[in-house]
């Protein structure tokens, strides 16, 4: 087993959507939860992918966990910087939240300089090939969640969705 191998048997990735229909305090509860069984396991990193809703709840758990477990890390991979002036829906609580995970986490990869067709699909397999387990929140059938959440399965990852159905 090669170096890469290693850490990807210590990685898991998050994927899950931009609005949630739930109290965000269940989701960060069982979220955390999920988090903290995966840090017993010995994981060490968390990949993210930058986007408002459950990838910057999934970096705020990671980060607050990292108080009590300084061994992990947060690893924001983006599909290109800036990604909220292309969405263009983002409110200005969740820029300035995205500029301060980047600012937290251990290490930031940006896949391309802007926005390019397939951009968010791009980075999706990025978080899911470095990873062996994919720790989700869905609720839809036809999404990038679920686009997602169907690779990582097709690539042999454990899936965990911490949707409540």
């Amino acid at each position: 087993m090669g170096k890469a191998d290693e850490i990807r048997e210590k990685t898991a990735c998050f994927t899950g959507h931009r609005q949630m229909d739930e109290a965000i305090a269940e989701i960060e509860r069982r979220l955390t939860k999920t988090v903290e069984a995966l840090i017993q396991k010995g994981y060490l990193y968390f990949g993210a992918g930058g986007a408002r809703g459950f990838d910057a709840l999934a970096s705020e758990v990671v980060l607050k966990l990292k108080v009590t477990y300084p061994q992990i890390h947060l690893i924001l991979v983006l599909p290109f910087d800036k990604q909220y002036e292309n969405e263009g829906n983002w409110t200005w609580a969740e820029i300035e939240q995205y500029h301060r995970l980047k600012k937290q986490a251990s290490k930031v990869v940006v896949l391309a300089s802007g926005y390019t067709f397939g951009a968010y699909y791009r980075r999706n397999r990025h978080l899911v090939n470095h990873s062996s387990v994919c720790v989700a929140y869905m609720t839809k059938a036809n999404s990038g969640t679920s686009y997602t959440v169907n690779y990582a399965k097709a690539r042999g990852l454990k899936v965990v969705n911490t949707a409540l159905f």
